[in-house]
């Protein structure tokens, strides 16, 4: 039994009901197991149907059909079981205005029960840099701070399970190291864990296994490992205030005077590097690099490796995916 089982899910939000709109497809028969144990990554752009899939599984929307479990419960029929093995940690910073931290942790324990668990709390507010602001009003706290206190709200029922739904967004450094060293703790301590993320650095380092979604469907599902194995071998980087030459600006991955160009083996390097010569074009700080997630995910995304693209969306890779 996996952790979380998505199982032929669809969501289709009904027409606007002005002339010539069409009902919205979220999510399109999507389908993958979260193992025990695993550090997960769900990728896409905006609009991919992340955030539809999350609702789902935490119970804030219904699937047009499908089936979604946690440990075994169905989302929408074993509502409360579900929710108890199921801790999230939302995009959106919402919070009471009225109570200290401690108190509403001690609140957000109360809705599971829980009462005398304040060790667990102090052990939270250490682990997550709040201690020194127990007893702070929340209408007192920075954007950060709040964002801890989301992901300490989310874990105060020590939950099996945790969602973070781009956690880091808008945070600082600071933060952003803090989380992910108690996360990873508790990921090593057997908790499983489900990250969205737009910070793709992220999701390299963290997650052992990814699935990718664009335009509600999953088009990519493999470890990470072997995301990066099957990308494009190397990246020729460079620097220039020069404009590229047309063929070349159609490859590249331009960010301000940054020019990240893909190139499977030495020779593509050097015809690169002929073709900006022959252009005139002006490089600084040349060097080349393996591919990375951000990499893979830009040619997922725009289907310039569709004939790379993960064959474990079968039967078979999703046996073999499981086996982390």
């Amino acid at each position: 039994m996996p952790a979380i089982s998505f199982q032929s899910v669809s969501k289709v939000y009904p027409a606007l009901g002005r002339p010539g709109s069409s009902p919205l497809k979220a999510l399109d028969n999507v389908s993958f197991d979260i193992e025990h144990g695993e550090f997960f990554g769900l990728l896409g752009p905006n609009g991919a149907g992340k955030t539809t899939l999350i609702s789902i599984l935490a119970g804030l929307a219904r699937a047009s059909s499908g089936s979604v479990k946690v440990h075994g419960f169905d989302v929408q029929t074993e509502f409360v079981q579900a929710r108890r093995h199921l801790g999230i940690v939302p995009q959106e910073l919402a919070f009471d205005p009225f109570f200290t931290v401690r108190e509403a942790l001690v609140f957000q324990s109360g809705y599971f029960g829980l009462f005398r668990n304040d060790d667990w709390i102090d052990e939270l507010l250490t682990g997550l840099g709040l201690a020194d602001k127990a007893n702070a009003n929340m209408r007192q706290l920075s954007g950060g701070m709040k964002r801890r206190v989301l992901v300490a709200q989310a874990l105060v029922h020590k939950p099996p399970v945790i969602v973070l739904d781009e956690p880091t967004a808008g945070v600082d450094v600071e933060l952003r190291q803090t989380l992910w060293q108690f996360v990873a703790d508790l990921n090593r301590a057997g908790h499983t864990v489900l990250l969205t993320t737009h910070y793709l650095e992220e999701a390299e380092a963290l997650c052992a296994r990814i699935a990718m979604l664009k335009k509600g469907r999953v088009i990519a599902l493999e470890r990470t490992s072997t995301l990066l194995a099957n990308a494009t071998a190397n990246v020729l980087y460079f620097k220039t205030d020069s404009v590229l030459p047309r063929p070349l600006a159609a490859l590249a991955r331009i960010t301000g005077r940054i020019v990240e160009l893909p190139a499977s083996n030495p020779a593509e390097i050097e015809q690169h590097l002929a073709a900006l010569r022959q252009a005139g074009v002006n490089v600084e700080d040349v060097e080349i690099r393996k591919a990375d997630l951000e990499d893979v995910f830009i040619e997922l995304m725009n289907g310039t490796a569709a004939s790379r693209t993960v064959a474990t969306i079968t039967e078979a890779g999703l046996a073999d995916a499981a086996t982390v």
